[in-house]
C-alpha cells in the first residue's frame, strides 16, 4: 500500500542528512544558531583501536564507518527475544566526496560470508585470522570496532577515516527524543519467533516500535537479512525527515534531548562533537535526494556459512568507486534508496519510487544490481524490490 504524499522540501541539504545519519553529531544551523557542542563531548567514548597494513588514502574524500552493535545491555533492548552477542548488527560505510558534491552509504549485510583477516586488540596483540569463512559481524565480537575496520579495509582496499558505534538503547532514545518517527508497513507482521507484531499502514511510532521495525526478521521478506538492511536504510530516512524538516529546529528542548541521546556512551574516534560538525558543515551543497543508500550485491546461493549470504562478483566494481572517489554508477543506482525519500516509497517531491532497469530482472533471493551500463530510467529501488524488502511502494 502507498503512504501519504509529502510536500517537496528542496532546501534539505546533506548537512542535515549527515547529522541524522551520524546520530545528529553535526551542525544544526537551520535557525542560524550554533550549539555549544562541548556540552556533549563528555558523553563520547574513545575506544583504542589498532590497525596495521592499512590501505593508503588516495583522495581527500571522507569515509566514515558506522556500526550498530546488538548488545542487549539496555532497558527494552531485547526486543526480538534474541540473546545478542556483541556482534555488529549493522554496518554502513558513508562516503563523502572530496569536493563535497555527492555522498552515499554502502550497507554490508551482517550475514555476509568473509574470510576474516588478522586484526588487533586494543593493546596491540594479534587476533589470528579466521581459517574458515565466518559471517561479517563476527569480527566485531572478537575484536570490537578496530577488528571490523581492519576487516573492511583489508577485504575492500578502502581506507576508513573515522568510525562511530551506536547501540539499540541509543537508537530508541533518539526516536523518543524526536517524539516518534513515521514508518510504513505494507502488510501486518506477525513474527512469533522474535515476538514482534506490527500493524500494516503508515503511522508514527515510538522508539520501542521503531526498534521492532528495524529488528524484525521473520514474518516478512522470507526472513532474508539483507532485506532487513533495506528497511533500516528507509528508517534512517524517516528519522532525517522528522529530525530536521518538521519544526525540530524550532524546538530547542527536542534538539537537546536528541543530541544527548545520540552522544551518550557513543563510541567513536572523532575527537569531539565540534569535529563532526566541521565535517557536516563542509557538505552543505548536496541535496538530500542525491544521497543514496546501496547494499553490497549479494546472493543466498552459498555454502560458505550456514544461513548466510555471499557477495556477488559485481561487488568488485563497487569498491573502486569509493577508493577513487567516484559517484555511484547506473549499475548501483538502479538498486538504491534515496535519503530524501520516505518509508512510504516516495521521494522528497512526493513521486513514487521507481527504477527497474529496462531489460533487467532481479532474482528473489539476490541483491544483484543491473548489468553495468544498463539504462536505469528513474534511479532507485523498483516497486518489486521494495515489496520483497517489506517496504511500501
Amino acid at each position: 500500500m502507498g503512504g501519504r504524499r509529502r510536500v517537496a522540501r528542496p532546501g534539505r541539504t546533506v548537512v542535515r542528512v549527515i547529522v541524522a545519519s551520524l546520530a545528529a553529531l553535526g551542525l544544526l544551523t537551520g535557525l542560524g544558531v550554533v550549539l555549544a557542542y562541548e556540552n556533549w563531548n563528555g558523553n563520547l567514548e574513545h575506544p583504542a583501536v589498532v590497525g596495521k597494513n592499512r590501505p593508503a588514502k588516495k583522495t581527500k574524500a571522507l569515509n566514515i564507518l558506522v556500526m550498530g552493535t546488538d548488545t542487549r545491555a539496555c532497558a527494552g533492548c531485547g526486543i526480538d527475544s534474541e540473546a545478542g552477542g556483541g556482534l555488529s548488527d549493522t554496518t554502513i560505510l558513508f562516503h563523502l566526496s572530496a569536493d563535497r558534491t555527492f555522498a552515499y552509504g554502502i550497507s554490508i549485510p551482517r550475514d555476509t560470508a568473509v574470510m576474516r583477516p588478522v586484526c588487533y586488540r586494543a593493546d596491540g596483540t594479534e587476533i589470528p585470522a579466521a581459517t574458515t569463512y565466518e559471517k561479517w559481524n563476527e569480527a566485531y565480537k572478537v575484536g570490537g570496532p578496530g577488528c571490523t575496520r581492519q576487516q573492511l579495509e583489508q577485504l575492500t582496499g578502502v581506507h576508513v577515516d573515522r568510525f562511530v558505534v551506536v547501540d539499540f538503547g541509543q537508537f530508541k532514545d533518539m526516536v523518543n527524543a524526536l517524539d516518534g518517527v513515521e514508518i510504513c508497513v505494507p502488510q501486518e507482521i506477525d513474527d512469533t519467533t522474535g515476538n514482534i507484531h506490527l500493524k500494516a499502514g503508515t503511522r508514527e511510532v515510538d522508539g520501542t516500535e521503531a526498534l521492532a521495525y528495524a529488528r524484525v526478521r521473520y514474518g516478512i521478506s522470507g526472513g532474508i537479512d539483507p532485506y532487513r538492511t533495506r528497511r533500516q536504510q528507509a528508517l534512517i530516512g524517516a528519522m532525517i525527515d522528522k529530525a530536521l524538516t518538521r519544526g525540530m529546529l524550532a524546538r530547542p528542548d527536542r534538539i537537546v534531548g536528541f543530541i544527548d541521546a545520540a552522544t551518550t556512551q557513543l563510541q567513536t574516534d572523532f575527537k569531539s562533537v565540534a569535529q563532526m560538525a566541521k565535517v557536516a558543515s563542509s557538505a552543505r551543497g548536496i541535496n538530500a535526494d542525491d544521497i543514496k543508500f546501496v547494499t553490497t550485491p549479494w546472493t543466498l546461493d552459498t555454502d560458505k556459512v550456514s544461513g548466510g549470504v555471499e557477495w556477488l562478483p559485481s561487488v568488485e566494481r563497487l569498491w573502486p568507486l569509493v577508493i577513487e572517489d567516484r559517484p555511484l554508477t547506473k549499475e548501483f543506482l538502479a538498486g538504491s534508496l534515496s535519503a530524501g525519500g520516505s518509508p512510504s516509497g516516495e521521494s522528497a517531491s512526493g513521486a513514487p519510487a521507481t527504477g527497474t532497469p529496462s531489460g533487467s530482472a532481479s532474482a528473489p533471493a539476490s541483491g544483484a544490481p543491473s548489468p553495468s551500463g544498463t539504462p536505469s530510467g528513474d534511479e532507485g529501488l523498483s516497486p518489486e524490490e521494495r515489496d520483497k524488502a517489506g517496504l511500501c511502494s
